[in-house]
């Protein structure tokens, strides 16, 4: 299952390539994609565990960047 989300308050495109490293290495993501430009997050997983994954990849998030938030 791939789906796109708003990020807000992404301010720094450095940040934005550490993000997508992390989600990356979530287990169960397939692909991920942050575009600073875009404030985009485009995530692939397995629809089991979607949920899950966004919660990691949030957390992931706030680590790197605390004002960011992925709006679901």
């Amino acid at each position: 299952m791939k789906k796109v989300y708003k990020l807000e308050n992404l301010d720094c495109a450095n940040c934005a390539a550490k993000m997508e490293e992390a989600i990356q290495k979530i287990d169960g993501v397939t692909s991920a994609s942050v575009s600073f430009m875009r404030q985009r997050l485009t995530i692939e997983a397995d629809e089991e565990i979607f949920e899950d994954v966004i919660a990691k990849a949030q957390k992931a998030c706030k680590k790197i960047e605390p004002d960011c938030t992925i709006c679901v």
